[in-house]
């Protein structure tokens, strides 16, 4: 009794490690199998005496558990019934058995799933101990033997439903340390594996759980490949959702957007690109009110800061204007940065200064560096204008506080790059 109680505590851990280890869902791990049917005792016997062929009869009971689709464990009580042959002089002996076997599903492995779900076949071996009763009517009066015992055995199935399997089962058992024969009347002189048996039962499988199948019945092979194309589905879901994003709010998605970051408010076309009928770079919606707010060609160019200009460029109503946290000028505003190109060609002995400034939001260094950036970023476009190293300056202002740090419109005014004529 200690031996089966230590036995199935070994099993039940077991369980619980499998369990912890495999927390799939997707099918069933355990079944219970209850089968009966016929023994034959091949050997030792006692000269005179003889097993049925078959015997009748044995009974087991086990509780089986999958770790996967392909291996598993089960714990499993047998009884037999061992009795003298109608050519043999009278006995009757009983034998009791436990094991823990490992389970095999070769129906997997051998691909059944790919040409039926209703047949398999299970391999199983493992050990355990056992005890031989040969009853009172021996020469050994109350000899019972006990031994360790091997097994090793097949099991076809044929799936009745989701949770019952019809199942036959050959097993071939070998004891270690038999000190009887099988009819009791007689000692065993032999080492090893001196007690064999065979047994063959039918019985049914009862699948415990609530999922569909058990992993005796489940093709793991297609429910990764469904896996697989949810995964893909998934993505190309993602990707759609993201093409379908309009980060510009112009009404046009991102994967027909040629111009992602087109200024909020104007009128687009088709593919998200700013109308500009007179392609001068500046969205018509906007021209408009540019006009009002810079000089047009035709107007005083002078050095002297009366002309307008100068006074414009000076005065801070001609600034180069940038997105939050950002080193671009919007698009617009190169308009502002050509209207400082062409005062410098117009007036070749002029000079000018470029100070950038950032909102307030965000660390004071990192905002000077930002300034600083923008005002280099201006400078690098005069240059690359033709305008001489030698007639520019630029200078980071750091942060401008003069509006209200809230309003996020107030804020993108002070996102700019000035001008300083010398």
């Amino acid at each position: 009794m200690k031996k089966l109680t230590l036995l199935f505590s070994l099993f039940i851990a077991c369980s619980a490690i499998a369990q912890e280890e495999n927390t799939s869902k997707e099918y069933n791990h355990w079944s219970i199998e209850a089968m009966g049917g016929v023994n034959k005792p091949s050997r030792p016997m006692t000269n005179g005496f003889y097993g049925s062929t078959p015997g009748f009869w044995n009974a087991d009971l086990g509780v089986r558990y999958m770790i996967n689709d392909k291996f598993g464990f089960k714990l499993n009580l047998g009884y037999n019934q061992l009795e003298n042959d109608d050519d043999s002089r009278d006995f009757e002996s009983k034998y009791y058995r436990t094991s823990i076997e490992g389970v095999v599903n070769l129906g997997t492995l051998l691909g059944f799933r790919e040409w039926t779900n209703r047949l398999n076949l299970l391999g199983h071996a493992g050990a355990g101990v056992s005890r031989l009763d040969p009853g009172d009517n021996t020469r050994y009066d109350g000899g019972e033997d006990y031994m360790g015992t091997f097994v090793a055995g097949l099991t076809p199935q044929l799936r009745l439903s989701d949770h019952f399997a019809l199942v036959g089962d050959l097993s071939v058992m070998g004891n270690v340390r038999q000190d009887y024969t099988w009819d009791g009347n007689s000692k065993t002189t032999t080492a090893g594996f001196n007690g064999m048996l065979v047994n063959a039962s039918v019985g049914l499988n009862i699948y415990l759980g609530g999922a569909e199948k058990h992993a005796d019945w489940v093709d793991v092979s297609n429910t990764t490949l469904l896996r697989e194309e949810l995964e893909a589905t998934k993505e190309r879901v993602a990707q759609i959702e993201n093409d379908m994003m309009d980060e510009d709010q112009d009404g046009v998605p991102n994967y027909l957007d040629r111009e992602p970051n087109t200024t909020s408010g104007v009128r687009v076309d088709s593919k998200g690109v700013a109308v500009d009928k007179n392609g001068n770079g500046i969205p018509d919606e906007l021209e408009s009110s540019l006009d009002k707010r810079y000089a047009k060609a035709g107007d005083n160019y002078t050095t002297n800061g009366s002309g307008s200009i100068a006074k414009l460029l000076n005065d801070g109503y001609v600034n180069v204007y940038f997105r939050f946290n950002s080193t671009q000028p919007e698009t617009y505003s190169l308009e502002a940065i050509n209207y400082l190109v062409k005062y410098m060609h117009e007036n070749e002995s002029a000079s000018a200064e470029l100070i950038g400034y950032a909102d307030e939001i965000g660390n004071a260094t990192y905002n000077q560096n930002l300034s600083e950036q923008r005002a280099k970023k201006v400078y690098d476009i005069l240059i690359a204008s033709g305008i001489e190293e030698s007639r520019l300056s630029y200078q980071g202002g750091g942060v401008d506080n003069s509006v209200e740090k809230s309003s996020s419109a107030a804020r993108q005014i002070v996102r700019r790059v000035t001008f300083k004529l010398k």
